[in-house]
C-alpha cells in the first residue's frame, strides 16, 4: 500500500502538469487571460478592459513575425542563423523553451535568461561584436533583440511556467532571488514585496499583482508584452529595471547575476500557471 501511494503522488503530479499544459495549449493569450479571470475573479487580472479588447490585434504579433525572420536568417560575421542556438531543449528548439528559463547552461557554466542566452549566441555563433547595434540595442519594438525575444517567447504561450531547478546553481539563483525580492533598501526602504506581497495594493488607479497568487503572478511575468502606454514591446529585463527605478533603487545591469536571480525567483513563483505570450499591458 505504501509503495502504491508513493508511486501515485508523482504520477498524479505528472498527470496534473500534462493537464495544465494541454488545457491552454491552443488558446490565444486573451482566451487564457479570460479563463483566469473567470476562475479567480481577480481585480488585478480584470482591470484594463480596453487593453483586453486590443489583445487579438496586439502589435507584438508583428514584432514576433519579424523576429522569426531574424531567427532563421544567416547573419553576422559568421553568416549563421540562430537555429544553431540551444535554448535548453536542443539547437533551434524554441517551443516550450522560454517557460523553462532562467536555466543553467553547461557551455557557459552560468544560469541564463532568454536575453542573456541570445547575447551569447549572437556573439559566439553569429560572431556579432558586443557593441554591434544588433546586440547592444535591447529595448523597443524596433530592436533585433526585442523582435527575437518576442518570437521565441511566443512559442511558449499557454504552457505552464516550469523553470528548471535540477542544477545546484539554478537552486542557488532562485534562493538568492528570494532574498533580493524581500530585501528592503534605498531611500524609500522599499522591497519588491512592499508592492507585491498582498492583494489589493495599488499605484494610483492600477491594481498590483500579488506574488502569492500564482494566477495573478503568471500575467505579471508574461513578458515580452506590448505596453500600450509606451507603444513598444518590452522585455522582462526592461520591467525589472523599471520596478527598481520606481523603488528608487540603484540601476541594475541586464544579464547580471542579480537580475537573473530575481527573474529566477519571479518565474518560480508562477510555476504551473499558463504563460500569456505575448501579453498587452498598460
Amino acid at each position: 500500500m505504501l509503495y502504491k501511494a508513493a508511486f501515485a503522488v508523482p504520477l498524479a503530479l505528472a498527470i496534473g502538469a500534462s493537464y495544465a499544459a494541454d488545457r491552454f495549449a491552443d488558446q490565444a493569450p486573451e482566451e487564457i487571460l479570460q479563463t483566469l479571470i473567470d476562475e479567480s475573479g481577480s481585480a488585478y487580472l480584470n482591470q484594463s478592459p480596453q487593453n483586453r479588447q486590443m489583445m487579438p490585434d496586439n502589435p507584438a504579433y508583428w514584432v514576433a513575425e519579424e523576429g522569426e525572420e531574424l531567427f532563421k536568417t544567416p547573419r553576422g560575421p559568421k553568416n549563421a542563423s540562430l537555429e544553431g542556438c540551444d535554448f535548453g531543449k536542443g539547437p533551434g528548439v524554441v517551443e516550450g523553451a522560454y517557460v523553462e528559463m532562467p536555466r543553467y547552461f553547461a557551455d557557459t557554466g552560468k544560469v541564463m535568461d532568454l536575453e542573456t542566452r541570445l547575447v551569447h549566441c549572437m556573439t559566439t555563433l553569429q560572431g556579432f561584436a558586443k557593441d554591434d547595434p544588433a546586440v547592444k540595442k535591447r529595448h523597443g519594438s524596433g530592436s533585433d533583440m526585442m523582435k527575437l525575444q518576442t518570437y521565441i517567447a511566443m512559442q511558449s504561450n499557454g504552457l505552464p511556467w516550469n523553470p528548471s531547478l535540477d542544477h545546484p546553481m539554478e537552486k542557488a539563483m532562485r534562493d538568492a532571488g528570494e532574498v533580493l525580492f524581500y530585501r528592503r533598501a534605498g531611500p524609500m526602504d522599499f522591497s519588491c514585496n512592499t508592492c507585491h506581497g498582498v492583494t489589493g495594493q495599488r499605484i494610483r488607479a492600477s491594481v498590483l499583482p500579488n506574488i502569492n497568487e500564482p494566477h495573478e503572478w503568471s500575467k505579471a511575468i508574461s513578458w515580452p508584452a506590448e505596453r500600450a502606454g509606451h507603444q513598444n514591446v518590452r522585455s522582462t529585463q526592461h520591467r525589472l529595471r523599471g520596478c527598481l527605478w520606481q523603488m528608487r533603487h540603484p540601476g541594475i545591469n541586464a544579464g547580471s547575476d542579480a537580475s537573473i536571480a530575481l527573474l529566477s525567483y519571479w518565474t518560480d513563483a508562477a510555476r504551473g500557471q499558463p504563460a500569456i505570450l505575448p501579453d498587452l499591458k498598460r
